[in-house]
């Protein structure tokens, strides 16, 4: 009617106007009229400022235009954060609300998830999804296990191995005893901890909302002075620059930049939980991008974890098979990688142990028959003073072929020496690769000798090694780095004996944690497969969320700077105002949501 003719001020345009008004906008009139009550400066105040100054000089279409450009906006901010985090609430809906349970008089019977009790019998057929936690008691088949450790090729199962809610039974009938209630799954934690991590501010977030906060009465007082000066001061009419200072008020909504933040941070949680990669917080997705130097755990982080006896050499008259069995009595107390090869190793009945002694970082100690022994590192056996040039030669031999080497001992002789060898993983030397394509520092801290260290790094590529660490050598290792290259230290350890280290770092990075309560409350980054290439797939997506948060800051001021030099040369109107402030919002939504689409490859790490 506007643009036909009819004046503005005229009766029909104004009911038009209004019905507009109170359809488009009456949310935002309503925390508005709050904030005027209390007198809070935000986004709600600027708008009803602006609604109210247009009626008093009878921009009635503007005014209209302007409330209902600014619901619109509001509504797609709303929907682009409802649908990054409904990202991680499907996550939810992967495990199913019912499963097949073993009944006492072994029939099979559906039961609602929450109802079947810990340590139940579960049975899942082939394409269908588990409901719950558990260990396979019967059953062989391949799992899909991409909603929780992010691995895309099919993981085999047998009686023994752990399966996780929420995964995909692709070819054999599995039967599985259940670990824990529906609330207690893995998956289950995945969930709260993304929920948590988007509730805590990325210090971008922190600095945006500190920025609205002087932000905001600064406009405001120019609003007005805008508004007056120029008609007190200039004898300037007084309706074209109040005008003007709500077209001001309205360019100054700081919808764009409120909304860049935490749209960015949500989606980069959700992808990266996408990939089984769960940060647990907006901080330590925005550190990641400044990683120079990342220290790694040995056992369990570089190589397999899984070691095994090579090598059994005797010293003295003792025999090969008296060797192992002590070395096994002792260890079987033991819950150490190398401990458990130990005892893997030896098939025959094992002897009792009296006065067990775990010694951190060194090895273990008791009394077997009324006597003394010890099993332990290089270390261990220098401190007992036992170590003899022939010892030496044969702990030499075996340090040199990156083997980890073990002192069987009495209390003054040395029984023997057992090697077990702990292989790298074929995904940690590709890990390595591309950390140092993106410019990070290596640097391996083991409990083993330097030699046996050095091999290991020297066979995955990694810068530096450092042997003979005890847990608070690995500590003090990240203080020091931390003084050399500042707040920029990563350490990636098992979550549980490196715990001092992985607190102390910038960026704690646990891996395998699928399954591990300790490694997710411990790390600030969790992994959940045994797979070091997550953490080039971290700092990339770091690297591009940090980018997309700097685009979006430039784009919402940069958009706002250009508006206020328009609207105080006159030229802006209070519609292209909105269009503008709808624009900006549109621009830094659409380009926070990118880094829900990073394509998820390996080789983007390799590439870059």
């Amino acid at each position: 009617m506007y643009f036909a003719g009819v004046k503005e001020t005229s009766a029909p345009v104004i009911a038009v106007s209004v019905v507009s008004i109170l359809l488009g906008g009456l949310p935002t009139l309503k925390k508005g009229w709050i904030a005027l009550r209390t007198f809070t400066l935000n986004i709600n105040f600027l708008m009803t400022v602006a609604i109210i100054g247009g009626a008093v000089i009878g921009a009635w279409p503007e005014i209209a235009l302007v409330t209902f450009l600014f619901g619109l906006a509001e509504l797609i901010e709303a929907k682009a954060l409802d649908r990054a985090r409904n990202a991680v609430k499907g996550l939810m809906a992967m495990a199913p609300d019912e499963a097949s349970v073993k009944q006492p008089d072994g029939s099979w019977k559906l039961t609602r998830a929450g109802e079947v009790p810990v340590g139940g019998i579960v049975q899942v057929k082939p394409g269908e999804r588990l409901a719950l936690d558990g260990v396979v008691v019967a059953g062989e088949s391949s799992v899909n296990q991409a909603p929780v450790t992010g691995e895309s090729v099919p993981v085999d199962k047998k009686a023994g191995d752990k399966v996780f809610a929420g995964t995909i039974n692709e070819s054999g009938v599995l039967e599985f005893r259940t670990t824990g209630g529906k609330d207690q799954t893995t998956l289950a934690k995945i969930i709260r901890t993304v929920q948590e991590a988007q509730g805590s501010r990325a210090p971008t977030q922190r600095f945006v909302d500190n920025f609205a906060r002087v932000y905001t009465p600064v406009v405001c007082v120019a609003a007005v002075l805008v508004a007056v000066v120029p008609w007190l001061a200039f004898g300037q009419p007084f309706y074209p620059w109040l005008y003007k200072a709500l077209v001001l008020l309205v360019i100054a909504c700081p919808c764009a930049l409120v909304i860049s933040t935490p749209v960015t941070v949500v989606s980069g949680l959700t992808a990266a939980a996408r990939r089984g990669i769960l940060i647990k917080g907006g901080v330590h997705l925005e550190n990641g991008r400044k990683l120079k130097v990342v220290a790694l755990d040995k056992t369990g982080t570089i190589t397999e974890g899984k070691p095994r006896v090579t090598d059994v050499q005797p010293i003295g008259a003792t025999s090969k098979d008296e060797v192992l069995r002590i070395a096994a009595s002792l260890d079987a107390l033991s819950q150490h990688p190398v401990a458990l090869a130990v005892v893997a190793a030896w098939n025959g009945e094992r002897a009792s142990v009296a006065n067990f002694k775990s010694l951190t970082g060194r090895g273990v100690e008791g009394r077997i028959d009324g006597k003394g022994y010890f099993v332990g590192n290089h270390r261990l056996a220098e401190e007992r003073k036992v170590c003899s040039p022939e010892v030496e030669a044969v702990l030499s031999q075996f340090e040199l072929q990156g083997k980890t080497a073990v002192v069987v001992a009495s209390a003054s002789t040395v029984l023997g020496v057992i090697a077990v060898a702990d292989t790298p993983r074929d995904s940690s030397v590709e890990a390595i690769k591309s950390l140092h394509h993106l410019g990070v520092k290596t640097l391996m801290l083991s409990g083993d000798n330097q030699t046996t260290a050095s091999a290991i790094a020297k066979a995955v590529g990694i810068d530096e090694a450092r042997g003979g660490m005890l847990p608070e050598d690995k500590l003090a290792e990240i203080e020091r780095l931390l003084q050399e290259h500042g707040n920029t230290v990563g350490m990636v350890g098992d979550g549980v004996n490196d715990a001092p280290a992985l607190a102390k770092s910038t960026i704690g990075f646990a891996m395998g944690a699928a399954g591990t309560d300790t490694a997710l409350e411990t790390a600030d980054v969790a992994l959940m497969q045994d797979d070091l290439r997550g953490l080039p797939e971290f700092v990339l997506l770091s690297r591009h969320a940090g980018a997309i948060l700097t685009q979006n800051i430039a784009l919402a001021i940069g958009i706002k700077g250009v508006f206020f030099g328009l609207a105080l040369g006159g030229v802006a109107t209070m519609w292209m105002a909105v269009v503008a402030d709808v624009g900006a919002s549109l621009l830094v939504v659409g380009n926070g949501l990118r880094t829900l689409r990073v394509a998820h490859s390996r080789s983007h790490a390799k590439a870059s």
